[in-house]
């Protein structure tokens, strides 16, 4: 994230590690649900839940490429680069 301020940094990346601790508890409930035999839809509720926590996260970090990266490649007129670049983290991340 080369052109975007420090502390726009910071924020974002206090809500990824914020986030990303509450999948990693979302991830351990169900390993507990799963120990002790829980219905299989709760579990399955729980792993869709914990799923789309990951999107959110994915659309956060793509979203702070974008953002700065991109918009930096572009600013450098590396657009044809940056363009490529951004499509295959697109097609990998849908």
């Amino acid at each position: 994230m080369p052109d975007m301020p420090s502390s726009t940094r910071s924020q974002n990346k206090q809500q990824l590690l914020n986030r990303l601790r509450k999948i990693e508890g979302q991830v351990r409930g169900i390993y507990r649900m799963v120990d002790s035999d829980t219905y299989c839809v709760d579990v399955l509720n729980q792993v869709a839940a914990c799923r789309a926590a990951l999107s959110r996260v994915g659309v956060l970090l793509l979203e702070t490429h974008i953002q700065g990266c991109v918009v930096q490649a572009i600013k450098d007129e590396d657009e044809a680069v940056a363009v490529d670049e951004l499509m295959e983290v697109i097609r990998r991340f849908i």
